[in-house]
């Protein structure tokens, strides 16, 4: 598993919407998203991504990248903790435009948590890694207080990390409440969201040996492990994970290393992942981010470096709408979507 984890880090590194059978509320069937991209200022692949409202969204990514806006993205300003330029912050965290949690990736040492309570104008590193097996690839955060974080196995299971006191603290929860890895089974740090957590809820997807969902009611004590039809592969699985409520989850992912060819890479789950079942019709291509659309009922927008895809039927249909590349897609409570990804790439939904 290393070998390949080494190789895709090192090139990540490197580097008509059509009729739909269901109109969703409040979104007339004649309109068609958009991106409109913005300046950011910055060359780093953005692959964390964490939007707090349309005006106020953090995105992360390589060289030790921490960027953030308060004006709806006309102005932004680079906030990374200092002395990280040789980190990767897959994943960031954001509460408001002051409080945010961020993710550096890598094997040992290299994982790292920082928060900070004033904008990104101080960080405190709050968890490093001494374990060299673990690799940390993404967080989540079911309310102010309460995140977890997920590494790839170590001793044949997966690893969780749990805080309560909203980052400042973390510690490694016990693995007896975990069902076993497979042997060649990881997950995918592409875009923050293999790991993803509402309320009690949270679950995070794998690859490689197997591209399998598994799933906590209890904030990462227990956990249920559930087989989906999305094929796994050296590079291939499900990259990103995305729930409307406990019930209802998309996945998407495909083969990194193949990204224009990407069948069955689309799953749906009305059972709280205890079951998915493949979408009627998929992407077809690499899909690195899925996030649903809040204030309406069905709608959730996947991206890629080959494109964007919206469906209105909750995951079951998708219809691409853009070809642009970006690696990760999130969405604020007040409805405002947001993508991010190579280049400085960040880019606004509009209708």
């Amino acid at each position: 598993m290393r070998p390949f984890r080494t190789s895709i880090l090192a090139a990540c590194l490197a580097a008509t919407l059509g009729a739909t059978a269901f109109a969703e509320p409040g979104l007339a069937r004649a309109d068609e998203p958009s991106w409109r991209l913005l300046d950011t200022g910055v060359t780093a692949r953005l692959r964390g991504l964490s939007p707090v409202s349309g005006a106020v969204a953090w995105a992360s990514g390589s060289e030790g990248t921490v960027i953030r806006t308060v004006d709806g993205g006309r102005t932004w300003r680079q906030v990374g903790p200092p002395g990280t330029a040789d980190l990767q912050f897959r994943d960031i965290e954001a509460f408001d435009a002051e409080h945010a949690v961020a993710l550096s990736i890598g094997e040992g040492e290299l994982s790292r948590i920082y928060r900070t309570a004033d904008g990104g104008r101080t960080w405190t590193e709050t968890f490093r890694n001494t374990e060299p097996a673990a690799f940390y690839d993404c967080l989540a955060f079911a309310d102010r207080r309460h995140g977890l974080a997920l590494s790839d196995p170590v001793d044949g299971e997966f690893r969780i990390l749990s805080t309560s006191d909203g980052g400042r603290s973390w510690r490694v929860l016990p693995g007896h409440g975990m069902p076993p890895a497979l042997a060649g089974e990881f997950a995918f740090a592409a875009s923050g969201t293999c790991l993803v957590a509402k309320g009690s809820h949270a679950w995070f997807a794998t690859g490689g040996a197997a591209a399998r969902v598994f799933s906590t009611r209890n904030l990462g004590r227990t956990w249920q492990v559930a087989d989906t039809p999305v094929p796994s592969g050296p590079s291939a699985g499900i990259y990103s994970l995305a729930f409307r409520d406990p019930r209802h989850g998309i996945a998407v992912g495909g083969d990194f290393a193949a990204p224009t060819v990407a069948p069955d890479a689309a799953a749906v789950s009305r059972d709280a992942g205890r079951t998915w079942r493949s979408a009627a019709s998929e992407p077809g291509e690499y899909r690195s981010g899925v996030a649903w659309v809040p204030r309406t009922a069905r709608t959730a927008l996947a991206v890629g470096p080959t494109g964007s895809d919206i469906s209105y039927d909750g995951g079951r249909t998708w219809h691409r709408f853009d070809t642009g590349s970006f690696d990760a897609v999130a969405c604020a409570p007040s409805g405002a979507c947001w993508a991010s990804g190579e280049q400085g790439r960040v880019a606004r939904l509009t209708w």
